[in-house]
């Protein structure tokens, strides 16, 4: 999410959700003991790269700015004139929903075949909609390449039978189609107040902005009637409360505006159901409330089945929304969010919604104002949110992210995101209990162009503060991660803690580097987290800033696969890289974790791996004996210690008696090299070496001091680890 005014910015084989990608569809299949992840759609999709074609096939990539990148699947097909994608129709069916894509700024059609046999119906191309610019943002290119073209085909198809799409001229890259077997219109429920009876005109030609305002005031405490037809609704309602808006259902009755409720507050009871709102939106303008939704539907409120399209954002709320749910719907083609809680919603349920192609964070909530409380995104499928996250939650207190499933997010975003970065204050930090649970993500996770270097799957992120919530992550599937799985960051730069975070049963599977990325200090405990196919190794371990603490991973029992770490933070492992084999003459504990048993002040422990002599880690004084302790990731067969206090001549010479001590697993010491004094002097340099014997294997090393002779405190400036003798 970006920040605006008006609108933005293990057990788990027995409990854990499966994804199934069979035919070109993805579905998540869960077992009974546990819900299956995301909506239960009233469509099937088909991607065209699973499909008959005489076209190309692009992809995949996951590269910012490149076509693939934005599609489902990362794959599509590009069809020249005359060129054609013939899917088998997966279930019956009467329309069908494309996503593709033209060159900017052309337009066209596709010729649509069943079993052959040329329509006389067409489905329109164009770029209107899509090549979406914000360079105000950090990290933006031109994106949001794609867009949704839908039709009623006039006949029934079964399964089996054959629907294909040509191009009669334009350039369109074909990315998925979603087959749907539409019911007929609803009738007028009785007593209610049409719309067409207040003057509107079902042909789209006049305009009915003064008779949906009529209809609503005439309908208080009942229904206003949106029958079949397209109607231009030229300005934004308000006043909306305690009345429903019905329409005969999402492929009938539509309505053409950009901006359908814009009210900053409203007593609520407010119903809004069954029919489509399509807009004219075809950039991002922060400034403007281009919303199906801005501000306030008031208390004990729904929005359900409907299709919102060609919008800004679909629901934008503030104010007052408790208990406000938003079900069974769909959003598509946002040039920003999907849907955002900006503050202060209490006990909201967004459940059982579709949203493909948002160019900001496809759900949000963001807590500015006053915390976003006990509320809920369950059982949403989200696909290619092109600028953000699949899902973020900003703060808050008590949010439950439950059973969505996530898929193809790009530039800027995680699968899914908890974080405390605020945007605008007054802000609410994550507070209470933050449920992550039974989550899928497919392909999610990028690289960030601001950062330079990638974002997980999942990520945690003590942007702007520190998380001091309780973060319960469990049951969770993250497959083909370009990426990592779980990432643990501090955003700003500033190094900020990430506590309190627990993961328990989760499935990863063919993640490109590492399946933990912990760039943060804090803590997290890990069980029953199992890993195939891992890219690079199992963690990456580097705190940044180098010497802002280190990040403990906990192994509660039943982890398997991903037990590695990668060993040089002074490189971002590449997908599928594996570990390098190090170089010899490399300082292994260069930039590694670092604690240590007391502080002084601000020396502390990382300042004696950071690379820096001048800087230096001192013990708590008067208190020997001391240790200090560094995880160099991996065990190696080191030989050779450079012990270094500041090159300074205002540093006095002294001698430290220092015992050298290592483990394999960070609880059981062994002794390498007995006590003895080393001595620092500036005039040759204030180094010393301690030469290990050979058969030394270890991954953490200690230097336990006892004393010291000139201040009562451990000190080093920089502890060196080589291969090398």
């Amino acid at each position: 999410m970006h920040s605006s005014t008006a609108a933005h910015l293990r057990r788990t084989p027995a409990i854990g959700a499966v994804v199934a990608l069979a035919a070109g569809m993805l579905v998540a299949v869960a077992p009974a003991a546990h819900a299956a992840s995301g909506a239960t759609l009233p469509f099937t999709s088909v991607e065209a790269e699973s499909a008959t074609t005489t076209g190309t096939k692009i992809g995949p990539d996951h590269t910012q700015g490149s076509l693939a990148s934005e599609a489902s699947g990362r794959q599509a097909v590009r069809l020249s004139s005359g060129q054609r994608v013939e899917f088998t129709v997966p279930r019956a069916a009467n329309a069908v929903n494309l996503a593709y894509s033209v060159p900017d700024g052309q337009s066209g059609t596709l010729d649509v075949y069943v079993n052959d046999t040329r329509l006389a119906r067409t489905i329109p191309v164009t770029s209107k909609y899509s090549y979406v610019d914000t360079g105000w943002i950090a990290g933006a290119k031109t994106h949001h390449f794609f867009d949704n073209a839908r039709l009623l085909l006039g006949r029934d198809v079964q399964a089996g039978d054959k629907v294909a799409v040509e191009s009669t001229g334009t350039q369109v890259t074909v990315d998925v189609a979603d087959f749907e077997q539409v019911a007929a219109a609803a009738s007028q429920p009785a007593g209610s107040v049409s719309v067409v009876a207040k003057g509107a005109d079902p042909s789209g030609n006049g305009d009915s902005t003064q008779a949906f305002r009529d209809a609503i005031t005439a309908a208080q405490g009942g229904t206003v009637w949106i029958p079949p037809g397209d109607y231009r609704v030229t300005s934004s309602l308000s006043g909306v409360q305690n009345v429903t808006l019905q329409g005969a259902g999402s492929w009938y009755s539509v309505v053409r505006t950009s901006r359908f409720v814009d009210q900053t507050s409203s007593s609520g009871n407010v119903h809004i159901k069954d029919f489509a709102v399509i807009g004219e939106v075809t950039e991002r303008v922060d400034s403007s409330p281009d919303n199906f939704v801005n501000g306030s539907l008031g208390p004990n409120s729904s929005v359900s089945g409907m299709w919102l399209q060609h919008l800004k954002v679909g629901l934008w709320l503030t104010g007052n929304n408790d208990n406000l749910v938003v079900e069974n719907s769909r959003i598509l083609d946002t040039t920003a969010d999907g849907l955002n809680l900006n503050g202060s919603a209490k006990g909201v349920r967004v459940r059982n919604n579709f949203l493909r192609n948002q160019g900001d964070d496809s759900l949000a909530m963001w807590s500015l104002y006053a915390p976003d409380t006990n509320s809920s995104f369950e059982n949403n499928t989200i696909s290619q949110p092109n600028l953000a996250n699949g899902i973020a939650i900003y703060g808050g207190t008590d949010i439950s992210v439950k059973n969505n499933l996530v898929s193809d997010t790009n530039a800027l975003g995680s699968g899914i995101a908890i974080s405390n970065q605020k945007f605008l204050d007054p802000f609410s930090p994550l507070a209470g209990t933050i449920t992550v649970d039974g989550n899928t993500l497919v392909r999610t996770g990028a690289m960030n162009p601001n950062w330079n270097h990638p974002m997980g799957a999942l990520r945690v992120d003590s942007y702007d503060s520190a998380v001091n919530a309780t973060v319960d992550i469990t049951d969770t599937t993250i497959i083909d991660s370009p990426y990592s799985a779980f990432e643990f960051v501090s955003g700003g730069g500033r190094g900020y803690p990430v506590r309190n975070v627990d993961v328990t049963g989760a499935t990863v599977r063919n993640t490109g580097t590492v399946v933990v990325q912990a760039e943060a200090q804090g803590a997290a405990t890990f069980r029953n987290v199992t890993a195939t196919q891992v890219g690079a190794a199992g963690v990456y371990n580097c705190p940044y800033p180098a010497n802002s603490g280190s990040f403990t991973l906990t192994d509660g029992g039943g982890n398997s696969g991903w037990s590695s770490t990668w060993t040089d933070c002074s490189t971002w492992p590449q997908p599928g890289q594996g570990n390098p084999d190090p170089d010899p003459g490399r300082n292994l504990a260069k930039g590694r974790p670092a604690t240590a048993t007391g502080s002084q002040d601000v020396y502390t422990p990382g300042k004696a791996a950071d690379g820096d002599a001048n800087s230096y880690w001192e013990s708590a004084n008067n208190a020997f004996p001391q240790a200090w302790t560094v995880d160099l990731g991996s065990s190696y067969p080191v030989r050779r210690l450079v012990l270094k206090l500041p090159p300074s001549a205002a540093w006095g010479a002294r001698t430290q008696t220092i015992t050298v001590l290592g483990s394999t697993d960070g609880s059981a010491y062994a002794t390498v090299v007995g006590s003895r004094g080393y001595r620092f002097d500036p005039a040759t340099g204030n180094t010393a070496t301690v030469s290990l014997p050979s058969g030394t294997d270890l991954r953490y090393l200690r230097l336990s001091v006892s004393a010291n002779t000139g201040w009562p405190a451990g000190q080093f400036s920089e502890v060196e680890a080589y291969l090398t003798s």
